[in-house]
């Protein structure tokens, strides 16, 4: 597994603890940061991994509008938040960092929710991200 692939996971888990305990992100990001300070060996997964929560948080309202426009028929109240964690890393990835392809950013948020997610979500999210893509 690479590093960013950890460091995405990581910020799922981030993401996800926030709106499962309904915190707030940077609450669960200082959770997480002081958990990350134990573990040198993973520093390379924990500095994406924070870049990720950062710019999920910067650009949060603008990432749920676009999830709204794009997830036809779903509001992000109805997606299982394991969905909504996984969209809201994949669109900052496409819409907010240039160093990603929208092709990976994609691929990684699908493979995440086979595995993580229901057995209706990867497609969804693979339709939800092809279309923020194709707009982008």
């Amino acid at each position: 597994m690479s590093a960013r692939t950890k460091a995405r996971k990581r910020a799922l888990d981030i993401l996800f603890a926030a709106d499962v305990r309904q915190i707030p992100i940077a609450e669960s990001l200082a959770a997480e940061a002081g958990r990350a300070a134990g573990e040198p060996d993973r520093q390379t997964s924990w500095l994406y991994a924070r870049d990720i929560v950062d710019g999920v948080m910067d650009h949060f309202s603008e990432i749920d509008e676009t999830i709204e426009t794009y997830a036809q028929g779903w509001t992000i109240a109805r997606m299982p938040a394991v969905d909504r964690a996984l969209l809201r890393i994949a669109i900052w990835e496409i819409l907010y960092n240039d160093e990603v392809p929208a092709s990976v950013a994609i691929a990684e948020a699908v493979e995440a929710a086979k595995t993580l997610s229901t057995d209706d979500s990867s497609g969804f999210i693979n339709g939800v991200l092809g279309k923020v893509a194709q707009s982008a």
